[in-house]
């Protein structure tokens, strides 16, 4: 069996986590999955119903009630994969502000993230795959061959998601995206369940002042690595 077959990666949001993946995935010729689409998902489905996101019962209940997949992109527009919400294509509604503002909220919720565990690991068992969110070194594979957690400072982080959105065309000042993001900061790293941590075997990088190729490098680096010492058992 070929080492790492399973990769994750950790970090708050900016940090670079989904591109690394992507990229990461593709130099390895691994799946990339970004779990946190799924939070994503219930959270659009949550806003567009009109419910209560501080209601933990009427959220976990929604869960039950949408089928959401993830499946390889159909459309050459920037997406890595595409987002489906029972049927529908949700790819780049996920992504909007307004659920940015309120994701951080839904995946604190227990019961969310244990019904949603369930269908990660299932995924991850497959094996040869990187997967990328919050809390997959810490709670939902915590076995994992290779733990990264990848950080850079929240002003960097900030600048970098503030281009994305200007580059999609939604119109938003750096300050109300810097407030936003150290805002979902706070509740990520003090929620009860599943606080956002590196895990105590994770390999901190911090992105701030490397490119992305850099960053790519230094964990193939780790990869590489881990080969050797497995070729040697």
């Amino acid at each position: 069996m070929s080492i790492p077959q399973l990769i994750t990666i950790d970090g708050p949001a900016g940090s670079g986590k989904s591109t690394l993946g992507r990229l990461l995935a593709i130099r390895l010729n691994y799946l990339y999955f970004d779990t946190g689409v799924l939070y994503r998902v219930v959270t659009l489905e949550g806003l567009r119903r009109g419910e209560n996101l501080e209601d933990e019962t009427s959220i976990e209940d929604l869960v039950e009630q949408i089928s959401i997949d993830v499946r390889p992109a159909s459309k050459n527009d920037g997406r890595s994969f595409d987002v489906l919400l029972d049927g529908e294509d949700v790819t780049w509604e996920i992504r909007k502000r307004e659920v940015d503002a309120n994701v951080s909220v839904v995946s604190a919720y227990k019961g969310v993230r244990r019904k949603l565990t369930e269908q990660l690991r299932r995924i991850a068992n497959r094996g040869q795959i990187v997967m990328v969110g919050r809390d997959i070194g810490t709670i939902v594979m915590p076995d994992a061959d290779l733990k990264i957690y990848l950080d850079a400072s929240v002003e960097v982080r900030a600048k970098r998601r503030y281009y994305e959105l200007q580059e999609r065309g939604e119109n938003s000042s750096f300050e109300e995206v810097l407030e936003s993001m150290r805002t979902r900061d706070l509740i990520d790293s003090t929620r009860e369940i599943a606080p956002l941590e590196p895990a105590e075997d994770a390999i901190v990088v911090d992105s701030s002042s490397l490119t992305i190729e850099q960053v790519i490098e230094k964990v193939l680096g780790l990869v590489n690595g881990l080969r050797e010492k497995s070729s040697q058992l």
